[in-house]
């Protein structure tokens, strides 16, 4: 059985010549297919430990179990999508609604399970049916506007949270953060968050030494005088170690406020796919299906022992694109060292340890660059917001998911936030369509984002992925 874990030796093993790119089951010499995959890991880093830490949930764990779904993911796929599975950002939201209404770690988890498990049999549907599919159950007014709420009902998190802990931090953070990632080209430009984090780590301790405290709004939400950065968890924490498990949870409403990530992820593989088969000039649209698939088992394995979802990053594959090396082995040593960074609980307390300020700095931009993929989605799919029939349903979601919107049905059941937003979008779109006029109803084109050769008549334009 080929497994993809065999690779030839591209050239010399060295550099490649000029114009060519190395293959996904091609490997340069071992030293720099390693050097690589430790490229690989800090491309992901900015992201992959934010995101449980924005969670709530170990970063030791989701760094660990991050290793695990990229040799999930790279196992399913044959070693033929070359592809680094990190810590989901599109489950932020859905962690802080669940936890606002008093969910625990484990409902985030265990909701977060049922999301897996769902893009596990999503997976499935599409290897059998073909990706017509997803577009015609979600086409790109309808995944934009699932995009686009769930990242903007971030900005109260931010605003409430993270931003008055520090507000000059936070101020630097952002403004910092934003010139590396307009300012800095290639590789340094796709880690620009991991560079914004350690410009405030710097900053806060800066702060710290020459202004003493601060009286503001601590972690615990409390106003008080605290040290913006406090490392004292670092110097007690072990070099090796076990990061913390737990098991899941499950609670209907938690897992109603999840479940419309599904989308966002389904759009998010679909896009990587896309994007790997440009580059390698393989035809991967009989993987789609496999590489949705993996992403939701893996998905299900990390949050089973407590870490938080998986999907894959764009920021790899900004790193292909800028050395043209798309070797799965890279990949493997990258999965490697993320499993070796998992059992240092040192590492985990320096991640923890990051400052409120810096996150409310972090977020503003990350939060709003969520969001606004999903605009981006309409733009590539050239969605015509001029049409009611787009307009009204995506309008309405919007608005709901963002405000906060909620339907109380029973003293302990209600709907409201990314939940209802998206329940608006999606029926409302289905249900004006079986109503609208014919204008109103042009030909959708039937094909995914996620591939690139059907027939002309069908072709669509790709989804951008978060």
């Amino acid at each position: 059985m080929n497994l993809g874990v065999r690779w030839t030796l591209h050239g010399d093993g060295r550099t490649p010549a000029p114009g060519a790119v190395v293959r996904p089951d091609e490997r340069l010499s071992w030293p720099r297919t390693v050097g690589l995959g430790a490229q690989h890991v800090v491309a992901m880093f900015g992201a992959s430990f934010v995101a449980p830490v924005l969670m709530g949930l170990d970063p030791n764990l989701a760094i660990m179990m991050s290793g695990v779904a990229t040799a999930i993911f790279l196992l399913a796929t044959r070693g033929t999508v070359p592809s680094y599975l990190g810590c989901s950002l599109s489950f932020v939201g859905v962690a802080a609604a669940i936890r606002a209404s008093g969910g625990t770690s484990a409902t985030v988890t265990g909701a977060v399970l049922v999301v897996g498990a769902v893009l596990f049999l999503a997976g499935l549907a599409v290897r059998k049916f073909g990706a017509r599919i997803i577009h015609a159950a979600m086409p790109p007014i309808v995944t934009g506007a699932v995009v686009m709420l769930i990242g903007f009902n971030l900005a109260p998190v931010t605003a409430s949270t993270y931003w008055p802990q520090d507000q000059w931090t936070a101020l630097l953070v952002m403004l910092f953060t934003g010139l590396a990632v307009v300012c800095l080209r290639g590789f340094w430009s796709r880690i620009a968050i991991f560079l914004g984090l350690i410009f405030g780590y710097a900053i806060s301790w800066i702060f710290d030494l020459v202004f003493g405290k601060i009286h503001s709004m601590s972690p615990s939400g409390q106003v008080t005088d605290h040290w913006r950065l406090d490392l004292s968890g670092v110097s007690k924490a072990d070099w090796i170690g076990l990061p913390s498990f737990h098991g899941p949870s499950f609670e209907w409403s938690a897992i109603l406020v999840a479940l419309p990530v599904v989308i966002a992820l389904i759009a998010e593989n679909a896009g990587h796919v896309k994007a790997v088969g440009e580059m390698t000039g393989d035809n991967l649209d009989d993987k789609l299906g496999t590489a949705i698939a993996a992403d939701g088992a893996a998905s299900m394995l990390s949050t089973a022992v407590g870490g938080p979802p998986n999907t894959t990053y764009s920021e790899n594959i900004g790193v292909m694109a800028a050395t043209r090396v798309y070797s799965t082995a890279a990949y493997w040593a990258a999965a490697g060292f993320a499993l070796l960074f998992g059992l240092c609980p040192k590492f985990g307390a320096i991640v923890a340890a990051i400052p409120g300020g810096v996150l409310g700095g972090i977020t503003v931009i990350l939060y709003g660059m969520i969001g606004l993929l999903g605009a981006q989605i309409w733009i590539n799919a050239k969605v015509d917001l001029r049409n009611p029939l787009n307009l009204v349903p995506a309008a309405a979601g919007i608005i709901i998911g963002v405000g906060g919107v909620k339907l109380t049905f029973t003293d302990t059941f209600e709907l409201g936030g990314i939940a209802l937003g998206t329940i608006v979008v999606i029926t409302g779109y289905h249900v004006l369509r079986a109503f609208a006029p014919a204008h109103l109803k042009e030909q959708e084109p039937l094909l995914d984002s996620g591939t690139s050769s059907y027939e002309s008549s069908s072709a669509g334009d790709p989804l951008s992925k978060s």
